[in-house]
C-alpha cells in the first residue's frame, strides 16, 4: 500500500525505483486577459491590456500571450504598451469575474486528481497520491487540459508541471508556455534545469539571489552542487535546508504561509484626488474595508499602521497600538489621531498611494473584553454585525461611516498575489439575492406511494 506524500517503493520499467511524480501545478496562463478574450470574443486573437483603472499613466496588471508576443510585460505604462504595440485594447480589471473562473477551474480540476492547493489566483498544486508512470502523468495532464477548454472555454489556456516535488512541479510548469507540459522524472533532475537561473526557483527572490552571488552561486549547475551546510547559511536557518531539500527530490509539505499577520489595503490616488482631503477619506475607505474582513475573520486588531507614498519620492508611516479591537468606530478615532498628529513638513506634499493595515491580530477566543467597557462593546458588536450583513445583502457602501464619505467608490476589490478576496465579503453576497435572509430550499416533495 502507498502513503499519502510518502516516499514509496514500486516495479516500473522492470526495475525497484522510488515513485517520482508526486505532484501537478497548473498555472493559467495571462489569466486576467484570457478571462477577458473568453467572455468577450472581440478580443481573442487580439493584443489585450489589463489596467485597474482606465487611465494612461497607469500599470498593466495583466496582458495577454498576444501582446506578450509584441515584447510586453505586466508593470508597463498604458502609453508605453500603445505605443510599443498599436491596437492593443485596454479593459478595466473585474476582480470578481477572475474569481468566479477560477472557482470554476477548482471545480473542473478537483474531480480529477486528489487533493488541491490553491498556490495563486492563477496557480494551483495538486499532490498525486495514485502509482502514475510517465505516461499516465501526461494522460491526466492532457485529460485536464481537455477538460479546462470544454468547461471553462478554450481561451483558458495552461501550462502543466509534474515533478517529484510540489517546487520542481512549479518550475516545471513555467518552463513551456504557453499551453505547455513539462515533466520531471528523478533522472530528469538536475540535467534539464542546468539552462534555468536560481532566480527561476520559487523561493529565491533578489536578497537570495544577491546572497547567492556573494557565495559565487549564480548559476543552476553551481547551485544545485551547493551543499545543505551552504544552503543553511544562505538563508539563515532551516528554509534554506527545505529547498535544498526539495530541488534534490525530497517530498517535503508546502511551506506553511504566514496568514492571519495582518489585515490592510491600498490604494493609488488618480491625479484628480492627490489632496490630503481626499486622501483621508480614502484611508476611512480602506479602514472600513479592513474592519469588515476582521470581524468576519473573527479576529481583534492591536495595532493600525498607515503609510503615504508621495509625489516627490517621499513618505510619511506610523504605527499606534491600543487594546485589541474591531470596532470601526474606534479605529476611526485611532485613524483620525495618527492623521493630525503626522509632521508639518508633509502637510505641502502631494500624496499618490495609500496603505493601510490592521496588525498585532488575535484570535476572537483570546480575547478579554475591558471590564468598564464591556457593555459598550457587545453593543457596538451587534450594530456593526447588523452593518456588515446589510453591506453583504444590499451592497458594499450601503451604510458607511461619514469618514470615507465621497470616497466609496474609490479602493475597489483587488487580487493580490497572496490573497483571492471573498466577493461575498467585499462586495456583494449574491446567494441572499437582495433579501436580508437566505432563500430556503424547499424540501422535495415526498415520493407518491405506490
Amino acid at each position: 500500500m502507498k502513503g499519502k506524500r510518502g516516499v514509496e517503493s514500486f516495479r516500473l520499467r522492470g526495475k525497484v525505483g522510488v515513485m517520482a511524480l508526486r505532484y501537478l501545478t497548473i498555472d493559467f496562463n495571462s489569466f486576467y486577459a484570457s478571462v477577458e478574450q473568453q467572455e468577450r470574443p472581440e478580443l481573442r486573437g487580439r493584443p489585450v491590456g489589463v489596467v485597474p483603472v482606465m487611465a494612461e499613466t497607469t500599470g498593466l496588471v495583466a496582458v495577454s500571450l498576444e501582446a506578450k508576443a509584441a515584447g510586453l510585460k505586466r508593470g508597463g505604462r498604458v502609453a508605453d504598451a500603445r505605443r510599443l504595440c498599436p491596437g492593443i485594447m485596454i479593459v478595466e480589471a473585474r476582480p470578481e469575474v477572475y474569481i468566479d473562473y477560477h472557482r470554476k477551474l477548482k471545480d473542473i480540476i478537483a474531480p480529477l486528481v486528489p487533493e488541491i492547493e490553491v498556490q495563486s489566483i492563477d496557480e494551483v498544486t495538486a499532490s498525486l497520491d495514485a502509482l502514475l508512470s510517465r505516461a499516465e502523468a501526461e494522460k491526466l495532464a492532457l485529460k485536464i487540459k481537455a477538460a479546462i477548454s470544454r468547461e471553462a472555454g478554450h481561451c483558458l489556456r495552461s501550462s502543466i508541471g509534474i515533478a517529484p516535488t510540489w517546487l520542481l512541479a512549479k518550475v516545471a510548469s513555467d518552463m513551456q508556455k504557453p499551453d505547455g507540459l513539462v515533466i520531471l522524472d528523478d533522472e530528469d533532475v538536475p540535467a534539464r534545469l542546468l539552462h534555468l537561473a536560481p532566480g527561476d526557483i520559487a523561493g529565491i527572490g533578489p536578497n537570495i539571489q544577491r546572497r547567492l552571488a556573494g557565495q559565487g552561486i549564480t548559476t543552476m549547475a553551481r547551485l544545485y552542487a551547493a551543499t545543505m551546510a551552504e544552503f543553511r547559511g544562505i538563508w539563515g536557518g532551516v528554509r534554506g535546508e527545505q529547498i535544498w531539500r526539495l530541488l534534490h527530490c525530497e517530498d517535503l509539505p508546502y511551506f506553511e504561509q504566514k496568514t492571519g499577520q495582518s489585515i490592510g489595503h491600498g490604494h493609488v490616488l488618480p491625479p484628480a484626488r492627490r489632496n490630503h482631503a481626499d486622501a483621508l477619506a480614502v484611508l476611512h475607505r480602506l479602514l472600513q474595508k479592513a474592519a469588515m474582513r476582521l470581524r468576519h475573520s473573527r479576529l481583534y486588531a492591536g495595532a493600525l499602521g498607515v503609510s503615504v507614498d508621495y509625489t516627490d519620492g517621499t513618505s510619511w508611516s506610523e504605527r499606534v497600538r491600543f487594546t485589541e479591537t474591531q470596532d470601526t468606530l474606534r479605529l476611526t478615532h485611532v485613524l483620525n489621531d495618527l492623521w493630525r498628529k503626522r509632521p508639518g513638513k508633509f502637510l505641502r506634499r502631494t500624496p499618490v498611494r495609500l496603505g493601510l493595515q490592521l496588525t498585532g491580530l488575535i484570535d476572537l477566543r483570546m480575547h478579554t473584553p475591558d471590564l468598564f467597557e464591556a457593555g459598550t462593546e457587545d453593543a457596538r458588536g451587534r450594530l456593526f454585525a447588523a452593518v456588515d450583513h446589510l453591506n453583504k445583502v444590499l451592497g458594499k457602501n450601503t451604510v458607511y461611516l461619514g469618514g470615507a464619505h465621497g470616497a466609496t467608490k474609490d479602493a475597489p476589490m483587488r487580487i493580490a498575489f497572496t490573497r483571492i478576496p471573498e466577493p461575498e465579503i467585499e462586495e456583494i453576497d449574491r446567494s441572499y439575492a437582495g433579501r436580508l435572509k437566505k432563500k430556503e430550499a424547499k424540501p422535495d416533495s415526498p415520493e407518491p406511494e405506490a
